[in-house]
């Protein structure tokens, strides 16, 4: 019997291959050239303006717009490379709309602000296409460094070190390059092999070699490393992500959400992925958001998103959280895929039948102020269940893998689990050690990965040479 969106359990070809295929194409195609003018018009090109604030990687967004709009999209490229050399992936994948987007000055009075993720998108693509690295390396300095982990921090800080003139060699445990990029982004945000294609065109620069299937720990140690290399650099990134531990979280069907969209990235043939047809998603980050859209895209009849804490407020109280994060609900496009938001739900059991979910029992919470912080209470009689044939669980991160790694490695570890190490040096406790990225400050956005990289970079650079020009 052919499956359809309303065949119980967890299968295959729910849709049909030409619907599938649409669903998984391109989010936000590139602009032609006319679309990007226009969309490069409505820009103020601010002085200070609050978009290169809000941007982790401190991208001249008015400077590279006005490039475009000067019809100079390849040094519009070169303004935004300079500062995020994997620009490219995040034109696609940061939440725009919390960051450089909301920060716009057309939000603020519009509502709508400049299209400033697309117009990145238009200038890295346009140089991308035409094969062009538009970075130099500098002569040799015998210098040689092992970056570990090929992702966003990795891979920025490995660009950096090569335009410096040293020899880099990046491991990673995985077959193929690109770590979050290429194993933990929805698969409709980064198509046709993006994130491949945009590792061979970094590596365009020279003098970065990469050693896939070596992971730390088990090929290769932290010891021999240190050995063998003047520096090095650890960006391997978190262990897995936090479990339900709950009882019935070893049933058939409840499963990881990184592990869930990394085996979409990875199918060869879409109609091959199973997915449920009744989808609950238990948390709230962006990691959420993607398994909403990618099991809408795959068919399923219904999903529900919960989380533990309560519903934040529909505006900012902009007393109560200036300067910091706006404290306010957040709606990514995927909840716009017919998903169900519940919030203040605790899940207290996974029911199954044959060893297959089929169910959560849950309860409501309340939070109260108690003891100069805020405590959990469940709701008297507000137990219900809710179906579920596949529960993903995006709950946080992990911090970094500590067994056969960090424990005997020497390298010390902060009060949250994560390596120590700051932002000025970068430098960890053991000899001649650096890291950067989610293993260093907890989980986060890409784009801050590539920001510590790329400082880190110069940190490297400042201890091989006793000095750096490199900026930060």
């Amino acid at each position: 019997m052919t499956a359809n969106a309303l065949t119980p359990g967890i299968v295959s070809g729910r849709l049909l291959p030409q619907d599938l295929s649409d669903n998984f194409s391109d989010l936000h195609p590139q602009l032609n050239a006319y679309e990007a003018l226009v969309a490069a018009d409505r820009c103020y090109f601010c002085h200070d303006a609050p978009c290169i604030t809000a941007c982790p990687t401190d991208i001249n967004i008015p400077l590279f717009i006005r490039q475009i709009s000067t019809g100079t999209p390849d040094a519009a490229a070169k303004t935004i490379l300079t500062q995020n050399i994997l620009g490219g992936m995040c034109a696609r994948v940061c939440p725009t709309e919390a960051l450089c987007e909301q920060a716009c000055v057309r939000e603020a009075a519009e509502g709508k602000p400049v299209r400033i993720g697309e117009l990145q998108r238009y200038a890295t693509d346009h140089l991308m296409a035409k094969g062009v690295h538009p970075f130099s390396r500098a002569a040799s300095t015998g210098r040689h460094v092992a970056v570990v982990g090929a992702g966003p921090a990795g891979l920025a800080c490995a660009h950096r070190l090569a335009m410096k003139g040293h020899d880099v060699v990046i491991y990673d445990a995985r077959p193929k390059s690109g770590g979050l990029n290429e194993y933990g982004i929805a698969a409709y945000k980064a198509t046709d092999g993006f994130a491949q294609a945009e590792v061979a065109w970094l590596l365009k620069i020279g003098g970065i070699r990469i050693e896939s299937g070596k992971a730390l720990g088990s090929e290769i140690t932290l010891a021999s490393l240190q050995a063998e290399f003047d520096a090095v650099f650890l960006g391997i990134g978190l262990a897995g992500v936090n479990a339900l531990d709950v009882p019935g979280e070893d049933l058939a069907g409840v499963v990881d959400a990184v592990g869930f969209i990394a085996e979409l990235r990875q199918a060869s043939d879409l109609t091959a992925v199973p997915i449920g047809r009744d989808v609950v998603v238990i948390g709230g980050g962006d990691t959420g958001a993607d398994c909403i859209d990618t099991s809408a895209r795959q068919g399923a009849a219904s999903i529900t998103q919960i989380e533990i804490m309560p519903k934040p407020p529909e505006h900012e109280n902009k007393g109560l959280t200036w300067p910091n994060w706006p404290h306010k609900l957040r709606t990514a496009p995927a909840h716009y895929e017919g998903c169900e938001r519940d919030w203040a739900v605790l899940t207290k059991r996974a029911v199954g039948e044959n060893g297959r979910v089929t169910a959560l029992d849950c309860v409501r919470v309340e939070w109260v102020h108690e003891a100069g912080r805020m405590q959990m209470r469940e709701v008297a009689g507000s137990e219900f269940q809710m179906m579920a044939d596949l529960v993903l669980l995006a709950m946080g991160f992990l911090g970094p893998r500590k067994a056969g790694l960090l424990e005997t490695s020497g390298v010390a570890l902060d009060a949250r689990g994560n390596v120590r190490a700051d932002t000025e040096a970068y430098q960890t406790s053991a000899p001649k050690v650096f890291a950067a990225g989610d293993m260093r400050r907890g989980q986060s956005l890409v784009v801050w990965a590539i920001r510590e990289g790329r400082q880190c970079a110069r940190a490297v650079d400042e201890f091989l040479m006793g000095s750096s020009t490199l900026p930060r």
